[in-house]
């Protein structure tokens, strides 16, 4: 987890970041005299605007942040109304999970929308939130994104030189074809089974089933993903509420070592989210139980409700997936491995052109773009590469594309470290490098095996010592030919191993 590569320090920043944006925020809602509750609630909105909003550009980001009021005002005050109207609130509970789901479909904006517009319904089930608290509901969410923003968007602005993490790969299809459409239904189907069965274990705490059941559908695509992922909520929470017990409820919540250990958790919750979601679910955790300590409702029988409940969410978005329109992995885990050899293709390009002289020319977007997509690959094969995964040949297979893959992005990195260098010199070499490194690429990309570009030379078979840009571009080219045999195998044959 922490020894996972974090190039430019992005993850390390954007944590930091993080915890100055959620302290804000909540300071802010303290010295303008609002309840804890409020500030709670606050908080929880500065953290979703730094954690949801990943547009690909700044000026995007602001706009999506702007937006956020007008998919979390409403849904506050229809959860607020409805709280103590057991059926019509579930039913509206229901509907902002499909609206929630189904605005993934325009891509980076509706996805932080519909997020922000669930944990908003979510946050005052978890704080029982009345109608005579909603203006201050209000003016807390509007001073915390105020705060994130004033963070993000001009004491902090990091998206400046990094691209946003990569959603899922969008695939074709309309109506129920279509992967939104098809996840709306599942997840609408599956939250209603948690709705029911957590309702039957709590009438107090039923949300958090619903809530294992939201969080495990987002960033999945296929049946698989979603399955290790409600597997790795579990194991995360388990760990988690071992935590709390040591470290929570002695606190009862005491509130400047709460506060401390708020702001630790918020840390690792960004730090860990792109490397091992059961280390975020940790995280998430803790914090939850260091909240519910500083309500004054935290004991042991709320911390074991909190992983019944959580075990409830997870077989109900499991038995979701498997049962109702279920989606194979085959076509997502190809997407986004071809999408990180396009990423090696350009970081080799732009770092080519800027040891050749070209100071506009920067590869280090690329390689960030890179380390971000391959969090994804890692998320979509994880089913094939999981110990209880059955098919030992695709689990032989997906291991070794993920170790050569890495392989590929730690050549780039060093690559751009190179390039980044103001006293490396071009050599003569490098070109003919780059475009044997692109040629391979465009080779695989096109489904092609074992092709080699008309006319090329062959590849030297000896690192250049001299020339450190040269031994990460040979470093590439061993990485790209080896990984053509597993990446185009036929997944029913043997596997055939060197």
């Amino acid at each position: 987890m922490f020894s996972a590569p974090d190039p430019g320090l992005l993850r390390l920043r954007n944590s930091l970041r993080a915890v100055l944006g959620v302290g804000l925020a909540v300071a802010v809602a303290e010295l303008a005299g609002l309840s804890l509750t409020a500030s709670i609630t606050g908080g929880l909105a500065a953290l979703l605007a730094l954690f949801t909003v990943l547009d690909p550009s700044v000026r995007r980001q602001a706009v999506t942040t702007a937006l956020l009021p007008a998919a979390g005002f409403p849904v506050l005050a229809l959860a607020t109304l409805l709280h103590g109207v057991t059926a019509a609130r579930d039913a509206a509970f229901l509907a902002v999970v499909f609206c929630g789901v189904y605005a993934r479909r325009w891509g980076p904006r509706g996805h932080a929308l519909g997020i922000f517009g669930f944990m908003m319904f979510f946050v005052t089930q978890f704080l029982h939130a009345v109608p005579g608290q909603l203006p201050e509901l209000y003016a807390a969410v509007g001073l915390a994104l105020l705060a994130a923003g004033a963070v993000r968007f001009l004491l902090w602005p990091i998206e400046r030189r990094t691209p946003p993490a990569p959603a899922p790969p969008a695939l074709p299809g309309t109506g129920l074809a279509r992967p939104t459409t098809r996840q709306a239904v599942q997840a609408t189907l599956a939250c209603a089974a948690a709705l029911a069965v957590g309702q039957a274990l709590s009438d107090d705490r039923w949300y958090w089933a619903v809530g294992t059941t939201w969080w495990v559908f987002v960033n999945t695509v296929s049946r698989g993903e979603t399955l290790v992922r409600g597997f790795r909520r579990v194991l995360g929470t388990i760990i988690g509420i071992g935590a709390g017990l040591l470290v929570a409820l002695p606190l009862q919540g005491a509130p400047a070592p709460t506060a401390v250990l708020v702001a630790v958790c918020v840390f690792g919750i960004f730090y860990t989210a792109a490397p091992s979601y059961s280390w975020m679910m940790f995280f998430v955790t803790v914090m939850a139980g260091l909240l519910y300590g500083l309500l004054g409702v935290l004991d042991a029988p709320l911390l074991l409700l909190r992983l019944a409940e959580t075990g409830v969410g997870a077989v109900s978005a499991a038995l979701a997936v498997v049962l109702v329109l279920p989606v194979t992995t085959h076509a997502t885990n190809d997407a986004l491995i071809q999408r990180a050899l396009h990423r090696v293709h350009a970081a080799t390009a732009d770092a080519a052109a800027r040891l050749a002289g070209d100071p506009a020319a920067d590869p280090a977007p690329h390689a960030a773009a890179l380390e971000l997509l391959l969090a994804r690959v890692r998320m979509a094969l994880a089913p094939l590469v999981h110990p209880l995964s059955p098919f030992r040949a695709r689990k032989v297979r997906a291991r070794q594309v993920l170790a050569l893959l890495d392989d590929c992005a730690r050549e780039v990195r060093g690559l751009v470290s190179v390039a980044a260098d103001p006293l490396a010199s071009h050599d003569a070499r490098l070109a003919a490098a780059c475009w044997r490194v692109e040629a391979a690429v465009e080779a695989l990309t096109a489904g092609e095996r074992g092709l080699a570009p008309a006319g090329a030379d062959p590849a030297p078979q000896g690192a250049a010592p001299g020339v450190p840009a040269l031994v990460h571009l040979h470093g590439l080219e061993k990485a790209l030919a080896e990984i053509a045999a597993p990446l185009h195998a036929d997944p029913r044959s043997k596997l055939v191993t060197a």
